[in-house]
């Protein structure tokens, strides 16, 4: 086979670098760019640096947190360098985009423990989403960076104020941060802004022209509400470094990604007030998986493009045979299986799907009851006692004690009008007790209440 001349193989990643603008359009990844679409494929026309922050408010990220990194993601498949900073010090602040009042402020501890336990789930989402791509070779042929971790409390820890008011406040002008959205929306509220929350948009630009020195950092990515603290960096970058930004290579530019809101206009990712984790003990395997089952019709193919590595033809051939049957929610089914394999390994789609079948199938024969327990473990339908516990009251009172009802006697009224169900089968009797035969596995039961509330019985080991 004839080898590939040097100028053509230049020619050839030159495309695969640039195409990726388009890719990201196309999938829906871009809200914004700080320029033209063109000029940004032709400045991708060689590998770049880039960065997306995350600043650690909370213990765990979020389904929401998916659309920024998979943006990220999407850069390191081509062989750009990616860069997931964890916001050590700007979570010790709190960034007042997108929020009507200000946030509680953490303390140190609180935000260390956060971010290590986020540095964790942001290993563990590289790891799985480059093997989920490999499987769907979406990595091509085009040699990966590892991405790199870091975390802003490195360089803030040992700056001072009156260095950092020196070396990068004296570029900002006050005009332009009241000019910002987020500022003038908090300061025309009756709770107005503090100090702090006003200074942020500094922490961030900061942050980015650390990065564009030292780092050759160009390109920042972050959700839509970023804008403003993005626009923030690319001024701080050109007013500091107006050399390197007028060299060749040396703009900055910032991409947004788009806030997802469901099609009835619900903010995407919360179920009943409640975040969807990426925290397997803050949102089961279980929830996770069905919490894409549930996507509605007009949302699925929207999402089949955002959250997964599919290809366009065939998500097209999915939408197609879902359109002939949409009883079986199939484009639902495969969206659930993309984002759970990508987020929880293969293993995890296979302990949702088993759960699924426990708790929706009336056939267990063939049912793993271990992989269903291992998706329902943290859910808080998930009920663990040892055997006295399990085997010596009657599952009226199990019933009550497990949550299933609210005491013993309304799970008696349910088992005298047949509601209450032992492995989907009615249960006849108020002093029925759960036996070992009736264990799947030696390990677990579903005690169902009507026709979707249930917990999950395992015996202790």
């Amino acid at each position: 086979m004839p080898s590939v001349s040097p100028l053509l193989e230049t020619q050839l990643l030159s495309r695969h670098y640039s195409s990726l603008p388009q890719e990201l359009q196309a999938r829906g990844l871009v809200a914004d760019l700080t320029t033209g679409p063109d000029a940004f494929a032709e400045f991708l026309q060689t590998p770049r640096t880039i960065y997306c922050g995350i600043d650690p408010t909370a213990g765990s990220l979020h389904v929401g947190n998916l659309v920024p990194l998979l943006t990220l993601f999407a850069f390191q498949l081509k062989g750009h360098q990616t860069i997931a900073l964890l916001g050590g010090a700007t979570g010790l602040i709190g960034d007042p985009s997108g929020r009507d009042e200000e946030r509680p402020l953490q303390t140190l501890e609180a935000v260390q423990k956060n971010s290590a336990s986020i540095q964790e789930q942001l290993q563990s989402f590289f790891a799985n989403a480059s093997v989920y791509a490999e499987k769907r070779s979406a990595s091509g042929n085009v040699t990966q960076r590892p991405v790199v971790f870091a975390n802003n409390l490195n360089w803030w820890k040992d700056l001072s104020l009156v260095d950092f008011l020196h070396s990068s406040g004296k570029f900002v002008r006050v005009s332009s941060m009241l000019a910002r959205e987020s500022v003038k929306n908090r300061m025309a509220s009756s709770s107005g802004i503090s100090f702090s929350e006003f200074s942020y948009q500094l922490l961030q630009a900061h942050d980015f022209w650390h990065l564009y020195r030292h780092n050759e950092c160009r390109i920042q990515i972050g959700g839509s509400d970023q804008w403003g603290n993005i626009v923030a960096g690319l001024d701080l970058i050109a007013r500091r470094e107006p050399d390197i930004v007028a060299s060749e290579g040396g703009k900055a530019f910032g991409l947004t990604t788009p806030l997802l809101t469901t099609s009835s206009g619900q903010k995407f990712g919360k179920s009943a007030g409640n975040a969807i984790w990426l925290d397997r003990t803050k949102t089961s395997v279980f929830d996770f998986y069905q919490f894409f089952i549930r996507t509605s019709d007009q949302d699925v193919e929207k999402y089949l493009r955002i959250f997964s590595l599919l290809s366009e033809t065939e998500i097209e051939a999915i939408m197609q045979e879902h359109k002939s049957q949409p009883e079986l929610r199939m484009a639902q089914r495969k969206l659930a299986c993309e984002v759970t394999e990508m987020i929880h390994g293969e293993s995890g789609v296979v302990q949702a799907q088993a759960a699924t079948r426990l708790l929706y199938d009336t056939e267990l024969s063939n049912l793993d009851p271990h992989d269903a327990e291992k998706a329902l473990q943290h859910d808080p339908r998930y009920y663990s006692a040892d055997e006295k516990d399990l085997f010596d009251i009657p599952l009226s009172k199990l019933a009550a004690v497990s949550g299933l009802s609210r005491s013993r006697g309304e799970a008696v009224r349910l088992i005298e009008a047949g509601g209450l169900y032992l492995n989907h089968v009615a249960v006849s009797g108020k002093d029925r007790k759960l036996q070992p035969t009736d264990l799947l596995g030696n390990r677990i039961a579903i005690l169902r209440a009507g026709k979707d509330k249930y917990v999950l019985l395992a015996l202790k080991q």
